[in-house]
């Protein structure tokens, strides 16, 4: 028996890696060791016949994407380094994101303040006190012209952290590029728009389930015929596990809230191999190295399975699993803060040895307020060190065959199966969506969340569970750390500047428009083009977030003891 036969897996993935070094898919960088040593892109087993764990491990690039989704791994583009940040007004925000971006950041990742996350005006009375401490302040879409202001949104990718209003939000960025000279048709990023996680974790809805599936479903016909580059949907497990869940939890929730999408789409009579390349994930790094590992490379499996064998995805792209991962915001403790540093270190390295395609670091004093551009220049700095430093790009999937990882790869699985089993279950059997809508009526999600938050939290008081600088190790010589505040200046300077944007527009047009927008929401027509008729006539994100409530009312979750 030749070499050949005992390694036709390798054969495979030796040909695609040769294929993209034609092509100039590879970088031309230094891949040897510290010391000089030579390593090759990839490992594996001398005979694969003798490996039965192979099927499910497989090779980088090949079904069912255990070790990543392309055959180069790293060696042919890095993680994108996209910082997360927003503070203030949009003025302030462009600032930092321009030091992001000089400073070696590849994308840019936008967060909201609590009044735009809800849909509402920073002039509106449940908006006080509130206008730029958790994000930045949007109103219209002047406002983010000025937040890409000498930022070329046709060269950039941007995320965007927003559910229940992401949609007004998308046509208010999709006009800023268009003031900008640049043509939507090639904008590229990332919406985030998850309107299920919402229900389960985070509580940031604006009306109830149904009518955010409607907006979603018109975002991705919309995205699918005329933004092929643009992700309409980015389902977030981050904010699940931040709630309290377990590894397990926040990987079968995610994957679960990711199916329900898809059954939207088909309902939509969207073609699954064109959509599906549109959803992305977003999934949290938490502080057990191994585990997060694990999770990260089961996720692709699963999905790559799920969207073939239920879901009839045929092309590699419409089955492949592409995640952003940030490190776990709740793994930061305000005792002892620089100890934070280190845990952002090992979760964003846990991060990228599960194969991340895109990755934020926390800086160490997000437990107590928005980023200082000091701690966000470490965090910055984090990654560049783990590219650039640590030779974790050399080689694919590097723990591939770990006989502890898989093991934990498998198992966390098939307990995602058993919970998909469950979310099926309590939907009669028929669909995920199903089961997700009574589930979210239900609060058994929520209920299951809160049940492992408490047992982790049970733990940790009783010492069962070790928190340096919290419950063990408490002696210290670090004092407070300077933080970053938002001063109540900041809430009037909006104030006054949407005052002077109200005076300054047509105020015809705009109510015209959101007249129109009315009339096509209490139908059945896609929105998306009435909303951007709205958001060019320089309508606030409250007016067509408050004459979409006139026509289908506000959600207020049942209360449950």
């Amino acid at each position: 028996m030749n070499q050949s036969d005992r390694r036709p897996g390798y054969d495979r993935w030796r040909a695609a890696y040769a294929e993209a070094e034609r092509a100039g898919r590879v970088r031309d960088a230094d891949f040897s060791t510290l010391s000089g040593a030579e390593v090759d892109p990839v490992y594996g087993p001398a005979d694969e016949a003798a490996d039965v764990r192979l099927e499910r491990i497989g090779w980088p690039g090949e079904y069912p994407y255990t070790r990543g989704l392309y055959p180069t791994g790293y060696r042919g583009r890095q993680w994108t380094i996209r910082q997360f940040a927003g503070f203030g007004n949009a003025r302030q925000t462009n600032e930092r994101y321009k030091m992001i971006l000089a400073r070696g950041g590849g994308g840019l990742s936008v967060a909201f303040d609590m009044p735009t996350l809800m849909g509402r005006d920073s002039d509106e009375p449940e908006s006080l006190g509130e206008v730029g401490h958790c994000g930045v302040a949007i109103d219209s879409a002047a406002d983010l012209e000025v937040l890409f202001d000498g930022i070329d949104l046709g060269a950039v990718t941007t995320s965007m952290t927003i559910s229940g209003p992401a949609v007004p939000i998308f046509c208010m960025y999709v006009v800023a590029a268009e003031r900008q000279g640049v043509d939507p048709a090639i904008l590229d990023g990332t919406l985030q728009t998850d309107i299920f996680k919402e229900y389960i974790a985070q509580k940031e809805w604006l009306f109830g389930p149904e009518p955010h599936l409607r907006l979603i479903g018109d975002l991705m016909e919309y995205t699918c015929a005329g933004m092929p580059a643009y992700k309409p949907l980015s389902v977030s497990g981050y904010h699940i596990r931040e709630a309290g869940s377990t590894a397990v939890q926040e990987l079968a929730y995610t994957l679960a809230d990711g199916f329900g999408y898809v059954e939207l789409g088909l309902s939509r009579g969207l073609d699954v191999d064109l959509f599906a390349p549109g959803l992305s994930f977003f999934f949290d790094a938490h502080i057990d190295f191994f585990e997060e590992i694990a999770k990260f490379r089961a996720a692709r499996r699963i999905w790559a399975r799920w969207l073939r064998d239920r879901y009839g995805a045929k092309t590699a792209k419409a089955q492949w699993l592409r995640f952003h991962t940030q490190t776990a915001g709740v793994s930061l403790t305000a005792q002892q803060p620089y100890n934070n540093v280190v845990r952002t270190a090992v979760e964003a390295l846990a991060a990228v040895l599960g194969g991340t395609n895109s990755l934020h670091t926390n800086a160490l004093d997000e437990t107590l307020a928005l980023p200082t551009e000091r701690s966000a220049e470490i965090a910055l700095r984090t990654q560049q060190v783990l590219a650039e430093e640590t030779g974790v790009s050399n080689v694919v999937d590097p723990l591939g065959g770990s006989w502890y990882v898989e093991e934990l790869t498998d198992r966390m699985e098939a307990e995602a199966e058993q919970i998909f089993a469950r979310i099926l279950e309590l939907g009669g059997g028929e669909t995920m969506t199903a089961g997700l809508l009574r589930g979210i009526e239900d609060g058994w999600f929520t209920g299951e969340i809160a049940e492992s938050a408490f047992r982790y939290q049970a733990a940790v008081e009783k010492g069962d569970k070790l928190v340096v600088g919290v419950n063990s190790q408490l002696e210290s010589v670090t004092g407070p750390v300077e933080i970053l505040r938002v001063g109540h200046e900041v809430e009037e300077q909006q104030r006054a500047a949407l005052a002077e944007r109200r005076a300054a527009r047509d105020q015809g047009e705009v109510d015209a428009t959101l007249a129109e927008l009315k009339r096509q929401a209490a139908g059945d027509a896609n929105l998306i083009e009435p909303m951007l008729a709205a958001a060019r006539a320089e309508a606030t994100l409250g007016e067509i977030c408050g004459t979409l409530r006139e026509v289908w009312g506000s959600y207020q979750e049942p209360a449950r003891f």
